[in-house]
């Protein structure tokens, strides 16, 4: 089975405009952009057959091919990731049997994260595509409450149904629970890895569906999906006693270098 990695990565961004060319600090104290360290992790991955960053700003351009990754120009009128991977997977020819979407904001996803992701839609082939889901700790809620108590939009939450097919995925922390729980202690809740591993004919459908409301209010590109019917898998990953957390804002910068410094990633 052939994989591509699509890296999209856009400038333009109303939350943090310029957030692919952050410079985030590792444990040794080298500074690398956070598109960079999003490829580096995407390199990791078992089983790719190519690894490219999609953008459509000459400044993420440059900088990509100054660090060695393969770079495919995409228009600007791509709205979302899903519609940049669809591109430039049409760019590049097609003939891939999965294109996995690896969020360019998302350095600290571990390959098994990915790997895990591929076997899933492998095994499930009656699917269009797969995302993966991390059961949230005590302190991993905490902080995605937190954000929202706040008034910041941070990670993502899904619930699915016993078969793992997605219900929906939210900005909002869901389900509800009133119960607290220790940092360590397993919750309802699980964080979205904004991850995607789609089979071609589901990535080239996506661009033809005109934007519903659920994703124009929770501005989920993924809701496209179940709007229009397609059926979600949610493949559960384990963390394996490493923290996960997307950059999101710029508040997100040091507690993603505080967790580079803890696992030792450069």
């Amino acid at each position: 089975m052939s994989v591509l990695i699509v890296i999209p990565a856009r400038y333009a961004s109303s939350r943090y405009p310029g957030k692919p060319l952050a410079e985030l600090t590792g444990a040794t104290g080298e500074k690398r952009t956070l598109i960079e360290r999003s490829w580096r992790a995407a390199q990791e991955v078992v089983g790719v057959d190519r690894v490219v960053v999609a953008t459509d700003d000459d400044r993420i351009k440059a900088v990509a091919e100054g660090f060695g990754a393969e770079v495919v120009m995409t228009s600007q009128a791509c709205g979302n990731g899903t519609e940049r991977c669809a591109e430039a997977h049409a760019a590049l020819g097609g003939g891939y049997d999965v294109v996995v979407n690896f969020q360019g904001d998302a350095p600290l996803t571990p390959h098994w994260f990915i790997e895990d992701l591929i076997a899933g839609l492998e095994a499930a082939p009656d699917m269009g595509l797969a995302t993966p889901v991390l059961q949230c700790d005590g302190a991993t809620l905490n902080s995605l409450l937190n954000d929202r108590s706040e008034g910041r939009v941070g990670g993502t939450t899904a619930v699915f149904a016993t078969d793992q097919r997605a219900l929906y995925f939210s900005k909002e922390v869901i389900p509800f629970t009133a119960a607290t729980y220790a940092d360590g202690e397993g919750t309802p809740v699980f964080h979205h890895v904004g991850v995607y591993a789609y089979r071609p004919n589901a990535l080239c459908d996506y661009p033809s569906w005109p934007v519903g409301p659920l994703e124009t209010l929770e501005g989920l590109e993924q809701l496209r999906f179940l709007e229009n019917g397609r059926n979600i898998l949610c493949v559960t990953v384990e963390a394996r006693g490493r923290e996960f957390w997307e950059l999101n804002n710029p508040q997100d910068v040091p507690k993603i270098e505080s967790m580079m410094k803890k696992m030792d990633i450069e």
